[in-house]
């Protein structure tokens, strides 16, 4: 039974996608933090000149 556990591979594909997934958002998550403050502060620094 433990053999037959080790053996079975149908769940590995998921869970691979699953983790490409996952690193995937992450990366996207911090694209879009960094443009985020990028553009706070560009749109920051108009404005102060714009006064």
């Amino acid at each position: 039974m433990i053999q037959k556990f080790w053996s079975d591979e149908s769940g590995a594909t998921a869970i691979e996608y699953g983790l490409i997934a996952a690193g995937i958002a992450l990366a996207i998550i911090t694209v879009v933090n960094s443009l985020g403050v990028t553009l706070n502060d560009k749109f920051t620094s108009i404005s102060s000149s714009l006064k």
